[in-house]
């Protein structure tokens, strides 16, 4: 019995994984190609993360302003936090992206001009080209942008749990709005919202191979070159995958670990 319910609690799909990344690693370790293969593709990898987490503070930050936008007693704000969730999750990332790229930056860089003809006291300031605002920056903004739509939600709903009694207590003793939200609300909701977040986290490594579409030099771009001067497609993009799944894997598992540290301290 104790071996069989042993069984039951057997999380096959972790051991199916761990299978399949071990068969890849054992391939990358004793073939010359695959270890060819992962050499090229070892820079673009610095690049998926720095990409990533770049564009996820960045999103964190501008999710949190907008969801508290949502709470303010000025109803344009909370009309623009409103409109900005709904049309930026409404628009798939590689449009966005696109749009960021040979829209957004290049306007930017108009209004960047057209400011410094103002008559200020700027001569040290050189005009701005669109070709110094780089893609893998116009990437990055894209993410963040796209992402910070649905983290403004999770915030909204992290901070709607907190219970208006003890907001109400803290007004009661005098404490500033600053303080309210520093000192009670933001730590209470930190706990529920951290989980979600690193959901979104795991996710935005995956939609970050849609830079690649802009020539970064992230992991699918190089895999993408690699394979079409090698036409080694198979081996590439095995390692491709490899590459990400060990990365999503490994967030995945920190993000358990997390909501089960989490739940015990809940029970203490």
């Amino acid at each position: 019995m104790p071996f069989k319910k042993n069984l039951e609690r057997t999380p096959w799909w972790f051991v199916t994984l761990i299978i399949i990344a071990l068969v890849l690693l054992w391939n990358m370790v004793a073939e010359q190609s695959y270890q060819r293969i992962a050499s090229a593709l070892s820079a673009g990898l610095l690049t998926t993360i720095g990409v990533t987490f770049a564009a996820f503070a960045i999103a964190s930050l501008l999710g949190l302003l907008i969801a508290l936008a949502g709470f303010s007693r000025h109803r344009v704000l909370r009309e623009f936090a409103r409109f900005y969730v709904e049309v930026f999750r409404g628009v798939p990332v590689l449009v966005l992206l696109f749009y960021i790229a040979f829209v957004g930056a290049p306007e930017m860089v108009k209004l960047y001009n057209w400011a410094l003809q103002m008559p200020i006291e700027a001569g040290w300031i050189d005009k701005a080209r669109t070709r110094d605002f780089t893609l893998l920056w116009r990437a990055i903004i894209a993410l963040a942008i796209s992402y910070s739509a649905f983290i403004a939600e999770v915030f909204r709903a992290g901070i709607q749990e907190v219970s208006k009694g003890q907001v109400e207590a803290a007004k009661a003793l005098g404490l500033s709005n600053w303080l309210r939200f520093r000192l009670i609300v933001l730590p209470q909701a930190m706990r529920k919202i951290l989980p979600p977040l690193g959901n979104d986290l795991v996710a935005m490594i995956k939609d970050s191979a849609l830079v690649s579409a802009l020539g970064v030099q992230d992991i699918t771009q190089l895999g993408k070159v690699y394979s079409s001067s090698t036409f080694q497609f198979f081996e590439t993009y095995n390692v491709v995958a490899f590459m990400y799944l060990v990365l999503t894997l490994s967030l995945s598992l920190l993000i358990r670990a997390f909501e089960a540290h989490l739940r015990r301290n809940d029970h203490h």
